[in-house]
């Protein structure tokens, strides 16, 4: 089963590094960038406003575990935003290939 993981990174260079290493890794199958996203929350008893990058990565229910676990480790923030949803419906050769990607 497909998951798809939501995150926010400070800039796109940070972003592009840990993507590039959870695929490398073999534990996503793809790390979408969105950039321009902005950001206004509750940090420590004060109300921030900050440019971000979203990211959507691509992983497996299977990797998951590995997948978070590293994530957290790469993540420059404190407490980062890590939320995974299953989708309703995935293409059958898009899902394959998912699945292929994580295989470890």
């Amino acid at each position: 089963m497909i998951r798809m993981v939501f995150t926010t990174f400070a800039d796109e260079a940070i972003a592009a590094s840990v993507v590039r290493t959870l695929v490398a890794e073999e534990l996503a199958a793809c790390g979408t960038i969105v950039p321009g996203a902005r950001s206004i929350y509750r940090w420590k008893d004060k109300i921030e406003d900050a440019p971000e990058v979203v990211v959507i990565f691509k992983t497996t229910e299977a990797a998951y575990s590995a997948f978070e676990s590293r994530l957290q480790a790469l993540h420059p923030y404190e407490t980062p935003e890590i939320i995974a949803l299953g989708p309703a419906a995935v293409g059958e050769a898009y899902a394959r290939w998912v699945e292929g990607c994580c295989a470890r």
